[in-house]
């Protein structure tokens, strides 16, 4: 299948432009969220998992920049006139093996981003029953990205990106990715917006937890725009799908540092309540002193904690004449 668009020539130097300015946002993103994770902690208490997960976004992302790299290098100056067909011939080539790598590192980047975003969904439910549908997309998205990567591999030097036999995983691939993302993403946003609504009749601080669900959409909207531009222009048989693949990779990184980084921040700016008791209360002016009853207080509690990212909510009736709210705990 004919592809349609600009030169693939043009196309490999302004995606790699393109990815190459993201993934050094990436990168400054990343010790953000490093220094967030180790700020005044101490070993033993460095979340790890969050860590680990950091890492390999990073390291994915500049193998993926390396990768292209190499390909423009040999593209545009080692093989451009001996390879025939000159560069546009080159780029064209889906049996290249700096193609067949540069789409095993994007397939491993996308199950690592998506499937952080799932794991996160399932701690702020607590119930697997939300991510059954995700987890089951995310799946979809493994058997199809290896797939075309087969595809991709055993196809010869003539066959299109675009054609039947890699095409249909590629297809597939994108939109099982934008579907899991736009679930989890939602599912989660909804489930904290719910918490925010029932905490909010009995904070007394101006603690919100809004700041984290903007943060969240709007991870959300960058990535999903992204997958669904790659999506349009894969299925029309646009050049322009060059491109957004390689300015997809460093976005997953951006989308995942962006709400660790929003959460620390929001920890450090939330205030805990303190506060009502004794046994007597005085009126503003008046010296005078009125006996407290017992009371029966409904105290509810909100505590969220970034193992990925986790919230929960409790509730419990007691008798007491001192109230201690706890109304939100941001440990990352």
């Amino acid at each position: 299948m004919a592809s349609s668009g600009i030169p693939l020539d043009t196309a490999a130097i302004f995606s790699t432009s393109m990815e190459g300015i993201l993934y050094g946002f990436s990168v400054l993103m990343f010790m953000g969220t490093i220094w967030t994770l180790t700020y005044k902690q101490r070993m033993k208490d460095i979340n790890r998992p969050i860590a680990v997960v950091a890492i390999s976004l990073l390291i994915l992302s500049t193998a993926h920049m390396i990768v292209d790299i190499i390909r423009i290098e040999q593209g545009l100056v080692t093989y451009r006139d001996t390879f025939p067909g000159g560069p546009p011939a080159f780029f064209a080539d889906v049996a290249q093996e700096t193609f067949v790598i540069k789409n095993v590192i994007y397939t491993l980047q996308t199950m690592l981003g998506d499937g952080i975003l799932i794991y996160r969904c399932y701690v702020v439910w607590q119930t697997v029953w939300v991510i059954a549908v995700p987890s089951l997309l995310w799946c979809g998205i493994t058997a199809c990205g290896f797939c075309a990567v087969y595809s991709v591999s055993q196809a010869s030097s003539e066959a299109a990106i675009f054609a039947k036999a890699t095409g249909q995983w590629i297809t597939a691939f994108y939109s099982m990715t934008l579907a899991t993302n736009l679930l989890a993403s939602g599912f989660m946003a909804y489930r904290i917006w719910t918490i925010e609504r029932n905490v909010s009749a009995i904070r007394t601080s101006k603690s919100t937890l809004m700041p984290i669900i903007r943060v969240l959409v709007d991870a959300a909207i960058l990535y999903s725009v992204s997958l669904f531009s790659a999506l349009v222009c894969f299925t029309t048989s646009n050049n322009g799908q060059y491109i957004m693949l390689d300015m997809i990779m460093p976005i997953i990184s951006i989308a995942f540092y962006m709400v660790i980084i929003r959460v620390a921040i929001n920890k450090r700016t939330s205030s805990y309540l303190s506060t009502v008791g004794g046994n007597s209360a005085t009126t503003p002016g008046n010296s005078r002193q009125y006996p407290m009853r017992p009371l029966q207080v409904h105290v509810s509690q909100l505590a969220y904690n970034d193992d990925t990212s986790s919230y929960r909510t409790g509730s419990q009736d007691k008798p007491s004449t001192k109230v201690e709210v706890k109304e939100a705990s941001f440990p990352v």
